[in-house]
């Protein structure tokens, strides 16, 4: 029996037959060998294609709020037996049209490996989202789903798919009064708007949670207006109201409405003034009273009227109430970043409550604006002066160079909010300004190091928008030192510049050339000495002022030309000089006139400009390919008009080469085995339909199909042999 080897997979594209020899025997029998011959014919199979069937499988990306039941995924049949997959961030899948065929290997179930995941597989391979939807207040979640696929005959493959849900980018549904409380006067008629809900985020609908069927309001699920069912008389309501995405329902936030009908008879408290809005400075004290509200409740209850304070927590924690009054509770420091983070101005409510059934309420907004005020002087960089560094700066520094940049700082916001000015301002003295703004120092005049070695500046630090009043501003005097570099008033001069040396090679040590005299800056500063060009072979050595020659195998007398640079101190930028050094070296053994005359040339310091001008002519690249090709072609028809002159002079009287065939068969068949011999014209070489007697040996007698040609030549350009008929001008080339 025959198998398939396990894992083995058939592809009929890439092997269509497969050859298997086979041996058998029996105990005490030759052994028998037979070949089988196994065809492997194109059929449908059931394979899963690539990412989805790879070890780490395909990925899928979807946001949060992706709604619920949607198609992430789906691995679909197609009619040459595979299996395609696709997914997106969600992608919406069409299925098939009607009657599209999907092959007689399609799929007939998708399962699911792995059960620990709110994803649905259905029957068709579609993975879609949970039925509630992805939990929007998680952060990224993964899961993987291992899938198996079968068709009818049997045939199954599997892959893998990881779902990744991503935050959602869109705002959340958020009220922004976690709760709220509402009065409405008894007699309110039915559909009457008694209050109006708002909550911030995309597609927001509004329903009452709780009770769950409200007896006394309903709610505009659109606008979030509530009203009346009917004619409201005393009582207290509570609903719970939710505000949800529409989109996302799972998008969603609540807030409670307390709602009291009073009796006309019970008016809430009235209160003076019923708006307060405070400005205060920073460096109010603590305990200091704000506002004190004067309130009656017109049921005439005396003495019976509570005050508390509501808002957000930065408020509540700052400000507190003493009977009717409103009191600083901490510090309100304008500088820190709480009180900026407000915006400076800090809102709350003082609820104002008065005795009976049910309580009776008013609620008195109060805002408090904090202004600054200027507490801090300005602060020098490193302390109450600036004296631990200095600038420096080359006194050749141009006109509006930056020298440096004095960083002040100030505690009052805004933060080192500072102008910059110098005492004095600039000058011959002072020939420097500064930025009121950054505080970088500028040059804006000559700089001498001879006579000043460092300048010391006074710079005023003035704070700015620091304080209600423009006029408190405060300052502080910092000190900065400038030191400037000196850089050398000119080149080093050297006499003479151009020097012209002759001297004679000696064997042994290094001989001395010359030694430059070159006078550098005023302060005697020591000069540097380098050779800049001509030495490339090494045959000198440059050593402080004095060169030296260093002797080698010198055969003939040889001029050397150099250059050498003469520069001063380590100044930025470097002034040099370039002296010349013409230098005829003799070898010894060479009979030279002597000679001890040094001639000195100073040459101008104008360059030398020398112009000259060359016409060329430069064909494009197309044009010498046409020239090229025209030239060959002429060559040719030369070629073609010589041959043809030579073989009229052939037809003339030229010598040729005759063939003789020394056998009686075919000619054509023999030709290759003829013997040539010259021919001149004039001479017959044939008789009828026969070759003449030509040289030794007897000539064959031609058929009457090989009579048509009287001769036979070889051609000149080619050097191959030929029949021809000479009366004719047929040719056959052999």
């Amino acid at each position: 029996q025959v198998t398939l080897r396990a894992g083995a997979e058939l592809d009929a594209h890439q092997v269509n037959q497969y050859t298997l020899t086979l041996r058998a025997a029996c105990p005490g029998e030759d052994e028998v060998e037979e070949r089988l011959f196994v065809r492997v014919t194109v059929g449908q199979v059931l394979r899963c294609d690539a990412p989805f069937a790879s070890a780490e499988g395909d990925m899928v990306q979807v946001l949060a709020d992706t709604a619920p039941r949607t198609p992430l995924y789906a691995v679909l049949p197609q009619p040459l037996g595979g299996l395609t997959v696709s997914g997106g961030c969600p992608r919406v899948l069409q299925p098939p049209q009607a009657g599209a065929a999907l092959g007689t290997v399609g799929p007939r179930a998708w399962r699911l490996r792995n059960h620990d995941t709110p994803l649905a597989l259905t029957r068709r391979g579609l993975v879609l989202a949970p039925a509630s939807g992805f939990d929007p207040s998680k952060d990224t979640q993964t899961y993987r789903l291992e899938i198996d696929v079968m068709d009818r005959h049997g045939h199954n493959c599997s892959g893998v798919v990881t779902v990744e849900v991503l935050p959602s980018r869109r705002p959340r549904v958020t009220f922004l009064e976690p709760q709220r409380a509402v009065t409405v006067p008894e007699g309110t008629g039915p559909l009457e708007v008694v209050t109006q809900v708002h909550a911030s985020g995309d597609n927001i609908r509004y329903a009452i949670v709780a009770p769950t069927v409200p007896a006394l309001f309903t709610i505009d699920e659109v606008t979030g207006e509530i009203r009346s069912t009917c004619q409201l008389e005393v009582a207290h309501a509570r609903l719970l109201i939710r505000a949800y995405n529409v989109l996302h329902p799972t998008d969603h936030a609540t807030t409670v409405l307390n709602i009291t009908v009073q009796g006309t008879d019970q008016r809430a408290p009235s209160c003076i003034p019923a708006l307060s809005v405070s400005r205060v400075p920073e460096t109010v004290s603590p305990g200091s009273t704000l506002v004190t509200l004067r309130c009656t409740d017109p049921a005439g209850a005396e003495g019976g009227l509570r005050y508390a304070l509501e808002g957000p927590p930065a408020s509540r924690s700052r400000f507190r109430m003493e009977g009717p009054r409103l009191q600083v509770n901490s510090t309100l420091d304008y500088d820190s970043e709480a009180v900026a983070a407000v915006g400076f101005q800090f809102t709350a409510t003082v609820v104002v409550t008065a005795g009976g059934q049910p309580p009776r309420s008013t609620f008195v907004p109060v805002f408090v604006t904090v202004t600054p005020v200027n507490e801090f002087t300005p602060t020098c960089p490193n302390g109450a002066a600036f004296t631990g560094a200095a600038f420096p700066v080359l006194e050749t520094a141009a006109f509006g160079s930056t020298v440096g940049r004095v960083a002040g700082t100030d505690r009052d916001y805004p933060l080192d909010s500072l102008e910059y000015s110098l005492e004095g301002g600039p000058g011959p003295a002072q020939p420097f300004s500064i930025d009121t703004r950054t505080g970088e120092i500028r040059v804006v005049g000559p700089l001498d190091s001879q006579r000043h070695k460092s300048y010391r500046l006074t710079v005023r630090l003035t704070d700015t928008r620091n304080d209600l009043d423009p006029a408190k501003r405060r300052s502080r005097l910092c000190d900065v030192a400038v030191r400037l570099q000196a850089v050398p008033d000119q080149a080093p001069v050297c006499t003479p510049e151009v020097q012209e040396l002759r001297m004679t090679a000696r064997l042994g040590g290094r001989q001395p050339v010359t030694r430059l005299a070159c006078q550098g800056s005023p302060d005697g500063a020591a000069l540097a000495y380098a050779v800049a060009g001509g030495n490339e072979d090494g045959r000198f050595q440059l050593e402080g002022n004095t060169l030296f020659y260093l002797p080698d195998d010198l055969a003939e007398p040889r001029t050397f030309v150099l250059l050498v640079e003469v520069w001063g101190g380590p100044g930025v930028p470097r002034r040099s000089t370039v002296v010349a050094l013409v230098v005829h070296i003799t070898p010894q053994s060479t009979p030279v006139t002597p000679s001890t005359t040094t001639r000195h040339m100073t040459l101008r310091k104008e360059p030398l400009v020398v112009m000259r001008t060359e016409a060329a002519w430069h064909p494009p690249a197309w044009f010498v390919a046409v020239l090229t090709v025209s030239g060959a072609l002429l060559l040719a028809a030369l070629g073609c008009v010589a041959r043809s002159l030579l073989c009229s002079e052939q037809g003339q009287g030229l010598t040729a080469t005759f063939c003789s065939s020394r056998s009686n068969q075919d000619p054509d068949k023999t030709l290759g085995k003829s013997k040539c011999v010259p021919w001149r014209r004039g001479r017959a070489p044939c008789r009828g339909h026969g070759w003449a007697p030509w040289g030794p040996g007897t000539l064959s007698h031609l058929s009457s199909a090989q009579g048509q040609f009287d001769g036979c030549a070889r051609d000149p350009r080619t050097g191959r042999d030929h029949l021809f008929n000479s009366v004719t001008g047929a040719r056959r080339w052999i």
